[in-house]
């Protein structure tokens, strides 16, 4: 044994309170890999290298998430291939968040016709919700820009691309310092700020405006004292300036003084194209088939804003439906894949709550929190203690008590990002330390197989040697994992070290582990 591992065995002795002195160590650990290498496979996974799809289907699968594949990455097995769709996918963020699960889907499938569905027509299918979800998500974000616009018409404020560009708050904030914002709009502008997102949506998209009319409504009280007839015009070019503002222009003076009707029809012949269609361009067409004055005067003054309301319900409907339907997605993937229970609870929680809350939970660090999990020892003299690994230590694994309140360091060492198979095996995953990103649960895959926390090289033989295959726990409770470039292998302790064996005294024990709470949130 190397003076280093020796090193790290008297400090894991230590954390260990005495239970094992450097010799036994030693001879325990020669014993694993004696054992290790002789022992038959227990439910061994074959892997999974089959080519059922052709370069052509390939190239055209990449091109869904616009990723262009070089030769080699043609050359892969088909799930090798379907798992660097997963990874190109994510590199985008949340954009390709409905292909990344049906990947996962299929990457958690042993069934060959599985993986070549996803190339051959899943990814196509999982594209088109992406992109659907993408527009709506682009229509929301336009319409939220557009109403910034609208607000600024309303009021009587110039638009700039510098006043568009401000988050939601700071834009109340520049809007209630501008003159043309009278007390009401500041008011109303004040409120919502003391408020959450929604509070700052609702001020925008309906606040300012109508706080604006009663700015208006104030300033005809005391017009109409002196003059009622100058009052009457007034309310009603007011009413006129609001109903173009939702049709995002600016009226001339000459469209002021045009009959209601005409009005009205002036404002869908200068509507813009993506308003066709909409609540209120429909509303306006209703309108002016009337021959009822009255129908047009409460169009102007009522039935526009209504109507524009309803468009932007139904803009919020349909992202919201969209989301909640990735979020269902996800939560049954995790269902069935059986080790990421923290991320079927927040997805469950997010689809019990508002639609806010569905959004959030779908940004890719909250899922990625989501997936977090710590691996606790299920039974023995040591249950209740956790899988860790320790940089002064060496990075090796080993277990030991840790809780609450530990240190978060301590906390954030025992606690672990459950992602799917760096090596692409179906129904297997990879264990990335949440104190070092980018390391991972690892063990060679001959010599003494001790587990280490380790960098991802990128090479076949890393990924193998990092990837853990879900099984029954042997010990008739809890979950065992077997390494998937060693089949018959499987992760255990002994004396507080961590390491692979397939057989041995107290093996059933000792290789069976509880996927507990995250240790580090």
């Amino acid at each position: 044994m190397h003076k280093r591992h020796r090193a790290s065995t008297r400090v894991r002795r230590i954390v260990t309170r005495g239970l094992v002195t450097t010799t036994t160590l030693a001879a325990v650990t020669g014993v694993v890999a004696q054992e290790a290498a002789l022992a038959a496979p227990r439910g061994a996974v074959a892997p999974a290298d089959a080519i059922g799809t052709d370069g052509e289907q390939r190239i055209a699968a990449a091109a869904v998430i616009d990723f262009f594949p070089s030769s080699a990455n043609l050359q892969l097995s088909d799930y090798d291939f379907v798992r660097l769709l997963w990874q190109k996918a994510g590199e985008s963020g949340e954009k390709w968040t409905a292909v990344r699960t049906a990947a996962e889907a299929a990457m958690a499938s042993s069934s060959a016709e599985d993986h070549v569905r996803f190339i051959v027509t899943g990814i196509a299918e999982a594209g088109k919700t992406d992109r659907k979800r993408q527009d709506d998500q682009a229509e929301a974000d336009r319409a939220a820009r557009l109403a910034k616009s609208q607000a600024l018409l309303a009021v009587g404020i110039p638009s700039t691309p510098e006043l568009l560009a401000l988050s939601d708050d700071n834009f109340i904030r520049a809007v209630i310092k501008y003159s043309a914002a009278g007390s009401e709009v500041q008011k109303a502008g004040a409120k919502a700020l003391a408020g959450n997102a929604a509070d700052w949506r609702e001020f925008i998209v309906n606040g300012a405006r109508e706080a604006h009319n009663r700015d208006i409504e104030n300033e005809l009280k005391e017009i109409e004292e002196k003059n009622r007839q100058e009052a009457e015009r007034k309310k009603e070019q007011a009413a006129r300036k609001n109903v173009a503002a939702l049709f995002r222009m600016t009226p001339t003076e000459a469209m002021l003084t045009l009959g209601d009707d005409n009005f009205i029809r002036e404002l869908l012949r200068t509507a813009p194209e993506d308003l066709r269609g909409s609540e209120l361009y429909t509303a306006a067409q209703r309108t002016v088939l009337s021959s009822d004055p009255a129908e047009w005067k409460k169009f102007i003054h009522s039935g526009a804003e209504e109507a524009y309301k309803r468009d932007d319900e139904i803009r919020r409907k349909k992202l919201a439906e969209a989301n909640r339907g990735d979020v269902r997605k996800i939560m049954a993937l995790a269902e069935n894949g059986g080790v990421n229970p923290g991320l079927v609870d927040a997805a469950r929680k997010a689809l019990a709550g508002d639609d806010e809350e569905v959004a959030r939970f779908l940004k890719p660090d909250s899922l990625n929190r989501a997936r977090r999990q710590s691996l606790r020892v299920s039974v023995g003299p040591q249950a209740g203690w956790y899988v860790r690994g320790s940089a002064p230590d060496g990075d090796y694994g080993y277990i030991g008590p840790v809780d609450a309140k530990s240190k978060q360091a301590a906390r954030e060492e025992a606690t672990w990002v459950i992602v799917p198979a760096l090596a692409s095996n179906p129904g297997c995953f990879s264990f990335e330390s949440v104190r070092k990103p980018g390391y991972y649960l690892w063990s060679e895959s001959k010599g003494n197989g001790i587990v280490r926390i380790v960098g991802d090289d990128g090479s076949a033989e890393f990924k193998g040697n990092a990837t853990w295959c879900r099984r029954e726990g042997f010990a008739g409770t809890g979950t065992s994992f077997e390494l998937a470039s060693w089949p018959g292998v499987y992760l255990r302790s002994g004396y507080g070290q961590l390491y692979v064996g397939a057989s041995g005294e107290q093996f059933d024990q000792e290789a069976t582990w509880t996927v507990a709470p995250p240790l580090a949130r």
